[in-house]
C-alpha cells in the first residue's frame, strides 16, 4: 500500500470504478452479454458495503463495446446492472449511478474510457463531485488513464501500474484499507 487512504478518505468523497475485472469475472477476448455470464468476484460485496460507509457518490463507469457490435442491447446489459446493484444492495452497498460507452473504439469521436467524458456526465448528475477528492478503480491501463485525465487518484486492481496511486490485488484488499 502506497497511500493512507483511512486518513484521507471521507465526507465528500466519489469512488468511481471500472466493472469487468474489477466487480465481476472478466471474459477474455469475449463480453458478459446476459445475467448467466455475470459473476460478481469474490469479496465485492463486502467491499461495497465498506465503500457505502465511506463515500458520498458510489459511480461505475464501463465500456461496454459489445452493445456498439451488436453482440448485446442496452435491456440486456440493464438486467444484468439490476441484478448486480440488487446482490448488492442485499449487503449493505450500493451503486449511485453507473455511466456506459457502447460505442465502438473505431468510432468517430466516442468518449470511451480514457476519455474522461463519462467522469463528466457524472459530475453533471452529482454537481458535489471534486475530483480532486475521487478515485478511480481499475484493471487497466486505460482505466487509471481516464482517472487522471479527470484529475483523480486512482487504484489499480490485479497487479502493477506504476503510473497509479496504488495497487491492489483484489477490490476487497482495497477496501481493506478503509475499515
Amino acid at each position: 500500500m502506497l497511500v493512507d487512504w483511512n486518513q484521507i478518505v471521507g465526507q465528500g468523497w466519489t469512488l468511481f470504478l471500472d466493472r469487468d475485472g474489477v466487480i465481476n469475472e472478466r471474459i477474455v477476448g469475449g463480453y458478459v452479454t446476459d445475467t448467466e455470464q455475470f459473476r460478481l468476484l469474490p469479496g465485492v460485496v463486502e467491499a461495497m458495503a465498506v465503500f457505502a460507509c465511506r463515500f458520498s457518490h458510489i459511480i461505475i463507469v464501463t465500456n461496454q463495446q459489445g452493445i456498439g457490435k451488436g453482440l448485446m442491447t442496452f435491456s440486456q446489459l440493464s438486467a444484468i446492472h439490476a441484478m448486480m446493484n440488487d446482490e448488492i444492495a442485499a449487503h449493505g452497498g450500493r451503486v449511485d449511478a453507473i455511466f456506459v460507452c457502447p460505442q465502438l473504439a473505431s468510432d468517430a469521436d466516442n468518449y470511451r474510457k480514457p476519455d474522461p467524458r463519462m467522469a463528466y456526465m457524472a459530475q453533471q448528475r452529482f454537481s458535489d463531485i471534486d475530483f480532486s477528492k475521487s478515485i478511480m478503480v481499475g484493471d487497466g491501463k486505460i482505466d487509471v488513464e481516464f482517472g487522471r485525465n479527470a484529475g483523480m487518484n486512482t487504484v489499480f486492481i490485479g497487479g502493477y501500474d506504476e503510473t497509479a496511486n496504488d495497487c491492489f490485488d483484489t477490490l476487497f484488499d482495497f477496501s481493506k484499507t478503509l475499515k
